[in-house]
């Protein structure tokens, strides 16, 4: 008796041991091709907020079209190198979570709940064949309902007018909040404007955009059962247009161009 105990003991830990040693060896060998899928999935985000994304291309030759820019939030400015930082691998988000480099925000300025946000941000600059400026693509994100959500936003050489916007990452209610993944919902985004008289305007709201109404070009139709998350949408734009944000860069983008 005791020996069929421990023979069952034994097989059951050899097993165990095995299955333990092969998900491992899968996981360690996997990673780099995991990592590799999410940075080209994250791209296509940032290829389909500029408009220039094209299946039929490789992601690699479509992302040469981007400049990528590091942002100094403490002065605005536009840099291409910055401590011997990486441009190309430079993360925000990552950083945004590493002490010494970032900075906790003031409570009553976090309405979009970032809580600690990067000294040091990054831009992608889509530039035409005579090397003028046509968009600005810029990394968002901000409280919804169940998490944040992690996302690009384009806005024309204007500075005002948004040309795109995609989310790469969150955690709202399928068929409710994750409608901000809908095609028809983030197509409505193209032409609307950010500021007004120097005050941002633009939000999403309950029901659908009266087109009579004069606020129209500032105003997205809200999502159907979806207050919380279309409320942290807008927000998340008000976080990020404001000088909490890049609107200190975007005047100086304005004043050199």
């Amino acid at each position: 008796m005791n020996d069929s105990i421990l023979k069952t003991l034994t097989v059951s830990f050899t097993v165990c041991l095995f299955c333990s040693l092969v998900v491992s060896f899968a996981a360690v060998s996997l990673r780099d091709a995991q990592n590799l899928n999410k940075l080209n999935d994250q791209r296509i985000k940032i290829l389909k907020t500029a408009a220039i994304y094209d299946p039929a291309e490789s992601i690699e030759s479509q992302f040469t079209r981007l400049t990528p820019k590091f942002v100094d939030f403490s002065n605005g400015l536009l840099l291409d190198e910055f401590e011997g930082l990486d441009l190309v691998t430079y993360d925000p988000v990552y950083f945004s979570k590493q002490a010494g480099f970032s900075s906790p925000i003031p409570p009553k300025l976090d309405i979009a709940v970032v809580k600690n946000k990067e000294n040091i941000g990054k831009i992608y600059l889509l530039k035409d064949e005579e090397s003028q400026l046509e968009k600005i693509i810029l990394p968002i994100r901000g409280y919804g309902l169940w998490g944040t959500l992690y996302g690009y936003i384009a806005i024309d050489k204007d500075l005002n007018t948004i040309r795109g916007l995609e989310f790469y990452e969150h955690k709202e209610t399928p068929g409710l909040g994750a409608e901000v993944d809908n095609p028809k919902w983030k197509a409505l985004w193209d032409g609307k404007k950010i500021y007004k008289d120097g005050e941002i305007e633009i939000a999403v709201i309950k029901g659908k955009v009266d087109q009579t109404n004069k606020m129209a070009d500032y105003q997205v139709d809200g999502l159907s059962g979806a207050t919380l998350t279309s409320r942290g949408v807008t927000n998340m734009l008000a976080f990020w247009f404001s000088e909490s944000g890049y609107r200190e860069t975007l005047n100086k983008i304005n004043y050199d161009s």
